[in-house]
């Protein structure tokens, strides 16, 4: 990959799908083109059942909260429509001065919704605060480079990394951990709460929010003074309206009731949607994986359960990563439109490899339950094993209960385990799995940025989102000296190394890869737009 002035250029992932679906001519009234083929900027309704937990960036790290922060707040760097490239938003220049000194000018006259100054103290306070915060459900492990963050004047940042030649460095400006906010509004050590946010009028991206009720309805209006990458939005308004059931939000796209519907739907819906006459799809790049967190205390064998054995532990882990069938939940569940996955890092992207279709089951990919009874017998377990295992059935979407009740019932058939199954509705979801609350439990995973890294660092360094109690030195070492080397060939080597290791400690167990799901009505433009490898769904291209 060839380094610009920015940083180096993305790798693309194209295993999995994104795919988006456009339904007949009935979608809200209003809009259309003007005579000389332009755009009315006649509001959008998009449709979701994407929940958000907080407005703050260092409060929340899923795509719900990300999706609504990437339409109110300004990043330092951003991508354009149809590109994954780190470029200035409200920058108006960025590169290296050393390979451990990124040095950025901020373009003149930025402010705020609320009338203030935007200036450097606001780029320093936003990234000093994400580390102190360091909050357990927010992103601050994307920052363990990040030394330090300096604002020698109103328009120049200078940020300090640890170790240099980053080769990520540019793509977590652009991520969840990089939204800038205003001090003037969020607090310096705490979570700040979506009222004082909304209060504040604390926005500087293409849109301000005019109306918010949480995970109801938010209504955003253009910002007139945003002055960044992606210029101005085409549609004057855009309101989001969330859903509680998937099979409501596709009835609503189909009757015209929104404009876009923007996740979740299920495999059945995309076939029905994909057989009706007034439906077209579309296809982009995907990213998206699936998989099972074992938390390394309280799962059983546990170091903090009455009985601690790490060897018993692996051993439960390795027999269920024998005995799981990913291509029957691909399947069956999800009828083709998510594939196996065998590592931490997807198909597509530099580097990945699939250590644990070797190293487990069949060797093919497949189930092995004599294998899976072998490696129990041998660390001296007693079956069945009982296993409590959580799973969320609205972030995911509704399939979700089907995929784990799948799950259950390979694990069941095979007399060595006992499944309790529990399901949690996501905003608690969120919060008690990082308190220990769940032994084992499902999450996804939608990228932040298109390098196999986005796969590795939040997932397995010291300070990992997972909370999970994963601790491997060797692992953390081949983490940080992957992010740091320039020589191509040696960091793929790496990042193939560290799949190797991670799939020996199994601290998570990677099940499928797959698509990002969007229904938009053909009077509204720009959707395929939002389709691209930066993973970012963009409301200012959505036109009608």
């Amino acid at each position: 990959m060839a380094k610009n002035k920015f940083g180096l250029s993305s790798v693309i992932a194209v295993a999995g799908v994104s795919v988006l679906a456009m339904t007949a001519c009935t979608g809200p009234a209003g809009g259309g083109e003007t005579e000389s083929g332009g755009s009315t900027g006649a509001p959008v309704v998009v449709g979701t059942t994407d929940k958000t937990t907080f407005l703050d960036p260092a409060g929340s790290y899923d795509n719900g909260s990300f999706m609504v922060m990437n339409q109110i707040y300004p990043f330092v760097l951003n991508s354009a429509a149809g590109s994954a490239d780190p470029k200035p938003d409200i920058a108006e220049s960025a590169e290296f001065t050393s390979p451990t000194v990124y040095t950025v000018k901020l373009k003149a006259g930025l402010k705020w919704a609320n009338g203030t100054e935007l200036d450097s103290k606001d780029v320093k306070f936003s990234f000093d605060r994400q580390l102190k915060i360091n909050d357990p459900k927010g992103p601050a492990s994307l920052l363990g480079n990040l030394a330090s963050v300096e604002a020698p004047d109103a328009t120049t940042v200078v940020f300090t990394l640890k170790a240099g030649n980053d080769q990520t460095f540019l793509q977590v400006l652009a991520s969840p951990a990089a939204p800038i906010v205003d001090d003037s509004v969020f607090s310096a050590d705490a979570v700040t709460t979506d009222e004082d946010i909304i209060a504040g009028k604390s926005y500087a991206g293409q849109f301000t929010i005019d109306s918010f009720k949480k995970n109801e309805l938010i209504s955003f209006k253009k910002n007139p003074d945003y002055k960044g990458l992606l210029g101005a939005p085409k549609s004057e308004s855009v309101t989001i309206k969330y859903y509680a059931d998937s099979n409501n939000l596709k009835l609503d796209v189909q009757k015209g009731n929104i404009d876009v519907a923007w996740r979740s739907l299920t495999a059945t819906d995309i076939d029905s949607l994909k057989s009706d006459k007034n439906v077209k799809v579309d296809v982009g790049p995907g990213g998206e994986i699936r998989y099972i967190v074992f938390n390394i205390d309280t799962m059983p064998f546990g170091t903090k359960t009455a009985t601690p054995d790490a060897a018993k532990s692996l051993a439960v882990r390795q027999a269920m990563a024998n005995t799981v069938d990913r291509e029957k939940l691909a399947q069956q569940v999800y009828k083709g439109t998510y594939l196996p996955l065998y590592s931490p890092v997807p198909a597509g992207f530099t580097g990945a490899i699939e250590p644990l279709k070797s190293e487990y089951g069949d060797g093919k990919g497949g189930p092995d339950v004599d294998k899976a009874a072998k490696v129990l017998a041998d660390a001296g377990v007693s079956t069945p094993v009982t296993l409590d295992l959580q799973y969320n059935p609205d972030h995911y979407g509704s399939s979700s209960g089907d995929e784990y009740a799948a799950i259950k019932a390979q694990l069941e058939a095979t007399k060595l385990f006992k499944v309790n199954l529990q399901s949690t509705e996501w905003v608690a979801y969120s919060a008690q799995r990082v308190k220990d609350a769940y032994p084992m439990y499902q999450l996804g995973w939608f990228p932040d940025y298109s390098d196999a890294d986005n796969y590795l660092t939040p997932f397995f360094s010291e300070k990992n989102f997972l909370n999970n109690h994963y601790d491997n030195p060797e692992v953390q070492k081949m983490i940080t000296e992957q992010v740091t080397t320039t020589d191509a060939a040696a960091r793929t080597k790496l990042i193939e190394e560290i799949q190797t290791a991670e799939a020996k400690d199994l601290s998570t167990l990677q099940l499928l890869q797959g698509a990002q799901v969007a229904v938009s009505n053909v009077s509204v433009k720009g959707t395929a737009d939002t389709l691209d490898a930066s993973f970012k769904f963009r409301l200012g291209v959505l036109s009608k």
